[in-house]
Formats: structure tokens, C-alpha cells, sequence
């Protein structure tokens, strides 16, 4: 079987944001990278997989509704992070 997973040097996924943004007329500097995957992630694990992409995007929706800052996104990614930390609890009943 062979793995089609595509492994990006930081670099790239540095050089892809900053084309992203400028695509989007978005501020490069608004783009906290860490934390969104670090979101990613914490989702992934604690909801499901499919749910990480979802979030982030609504993140970035909640973030743009508040002013669009990084302090916007950091409180809309905090949210997000601390209800899929109890997710699982609350959804089998432990």
C-alpha cells in the first residue's frame, strides 16, 4: 500500500499561508499557524477527525465576526479547544 500522505517542510506551509493571505487580502501577520494546527488537532483527537477542518473554519468565522485579530482568534480557538477537551466526556456519559 503505498502512503499518500504529502509531508510539507515548514517552509512550505509558510510560503502557502503567505499565498493564501495575499489571495484573500487577509494580513499575514493576523495567521497564528501553531495554534490553528495545534486546534487541528485537539479536535481530531478528542471529537473526530472531519471535525478539525469544521472548526477551523469556524474559528476563523467567529475570529473575523469579533474584529479579526490574533487575540480574536485566540479566544475563538480557546473555546473551541476547551468544549472538544470534554467532548468525549460529556458525550458517553463518563
Amino acid at each position: 500500500m503505498t502512503d499518500n500522505t504529502q509531508q510539507l517542510p515548514v517552509e512550505a506551509l509558510d510560503d502557502w499561508t503567505a499565498a493564501v493571505c495575499a489571495a484573500l487580502d487577509i494580513d499575514r501577520e493576523s495567521v497564528d499557524i501553531a495554534l490553528l494546527l495545534d486546534l487541528a488537532r485537539d479536535v481530531a483527537h478528542g471529537v473526530a477527525r472531519p471535525a478539525a477542518p469544521l472548526s477551523a473554519y469556524l474559528a476563523g468565522l467567529a475570529a473575523g465576526r469579533a474584529g479579526g485579530t490574533r487575540d480574536d482568534t485566540a479566544r475563538a480557538v480557546a473555546a473551541i479547544t476547551g468544549l472538544a477537551e470534554t467532548w468525549r466526556a460529556s458525550e458517553t456519559g463518563s
